[in-house]
């Protein structure tokens, strides 16, 4: 009983693909997957850059994930209510634990009867309940598990209520100034409320962790030994090339949304759909923003040039110093900006000991025309002491006697 229980959300996908859908009018949980195995649009969208895409949904942005760039907006900065979506925040923090060593996939937490009450979408955990972190990540990853969502944040701050002023600290500390929450999950509640910008913002956030990766691209599992059977609430995952994850959400409130990323020849974006009127309409709007962004953009590393490997040290125990550059130079570009990208170097003749590697002798400035896009750092690869005078008569003596 318990099991057919569990795989509920599951079976809807099939049930509910029929003409008469009675329950298609009303939006009540993330259980609506009525559409789960019915492929996206296949149409590319090669629209150029500066095109009004027809997007239908209150709400739409395309962000680059590495530079937080915006792509493409539509009433990005409009509040309302996320739904789901609320739990890339709650995983955010989850991650960042696992990160401290605070907590690890391993750990066993038992649910509580709170967590247990939360309705919506679940795994219908029932109190005292026994699951590892690892388990309960796939439950509020792939299923959009409220009830693993909650246990997970009794685990990390105590209680939910702890959990979400975590939630809120963060939105602060990340410049989230329109959104707060009011509970871990996103079911709808007075004041709980966001916008497309801010949750494109904790998406590249959560995105820099790659455990999510390890989640949010899994299409079907299970858990309990395999009685209980997961699908993926974003049918992205399964129909878009390159898509990383990453985070469906659907009530009465908030409507159908969406934060999908996705990933292809190094660039990575995130789209994010807010209200839109159908499932469709997240799949195929978050799509739409997708293609734009690998049709128009792509994110360039460039070499930078060194035209000596070494520099004449003042003063040092050593005359001359190695250096490098510390690190490739990347940036997002429009695809025919790409080839225009130029280089200077501006290093000193010559630097002064005492030197610690990797301290900073120059840098390497990148221009596309006649504006400087980024620079990086020339730095040295070795220490190199201040000649003293106990050194230079220690160097006397040896050259005198050897």
């Amino acid at each position: 009983m318990k099991k057919l229980k569990i795989i509920f959300c599951t079976l809807l996908a099939t049930i509910f693909i029929v003409p008469f859908n009675i329950f298609a009018a009303t939006v009540s949980s993330e259980c609506d997957i009525s559409d789960i195995n019915i492929p996206i649009d296949a149409t590319v969208t090669d629209a150029a850059i500066g095109t009004k895409l027809d997007i239908k949904a209150k709400s739409a942005i395309l962000m680059e994930k590495n530079s937080g760039k915006i792509l493409y907006e539509m009433n990005a900065d409009q509040k309302m209510p996320p739904a789901s979506i609320t739990k890339i925040m709650s995983l955010l923090l989850v991650m960042e634990a696992i990160d401290q060593n605070k907590i690890k996939l391993e750990d066993v937490i038992t649910a509580s009867e709170h967590a247990c009450s939360m309705g919506g979408s679940q795994i219908w955990l029932e109190a005292g309940e026994p699951m590892t972190v690892d388990d309960l990540l796939k439950a509020a990853v792939i299923a959009s598990a409220n009830d693993a969502t909650v246990v997970l944040g009794e685990h990390i701050a105590g209680s939910e209520e702890g959990f979400v002023a975590m939630m809120n600290e963060k939105a602060a500390a990340l410049g989230m100034t329109n959104t707060n929450f009011v509970n871990a999950t996103g079911l709808d509640a007075e004041g709980h409320v966001s916008t497309a910008h801010d949750i494109a913002i904790m998406s590249a956030e959560l995105l820099k962790h790659d455990l999510i990766k390890n989640y949010s691209t899994i299409w079907m599992d299970t858990l309990r030994d395999g009685k209980s059977e997961l699908v993926n609430t974003n049918k992205l995952v399964r129909f878009y090339e390159g898509t990383t994850g990453l985070k469906t959400g659907t009530t009465s409130g908030a409507g159908y949304c969406l934060a999908a990323s996705a990933e292809r020849g190094g660039l990575e974006l995130v789209a994010v759909i807010m209200a839109g009127d159908t499932s469709a309409d997240r799949f195929n709007g978050a799509k739409k923003l997708l293609d734009y962004g690998f049709a128009n953009y792509e994110y360039t590393t460039v070499a930078p040039k060194l035209k000596t490997q070494e520099l004449s040290v003042k003063n040092g125990v050593e005359q001359t110093a190695p250096i490098k550059a510390s690190s490739s130079f990347g940036a997002l570009l429009k695809k025919s900006e790409s080839a225009a990208i130029t280089q200077k170097l501006n290093l000193p003749e010559n630097i002064v000991a005492p030197v610690k590697a990797g301290d900073k002798i120059g840098t390497v400035d990148f221009y596309l025309g006649d504006s400087q896009i980024g620079s990086v750092d020339v730095v040295s690869t070795a220490d190199i002491e201040k000649m003293s005078f106990l050194t230079a008569f220690l160097w006397v003596f040896n050259g005198l006697f050897h």
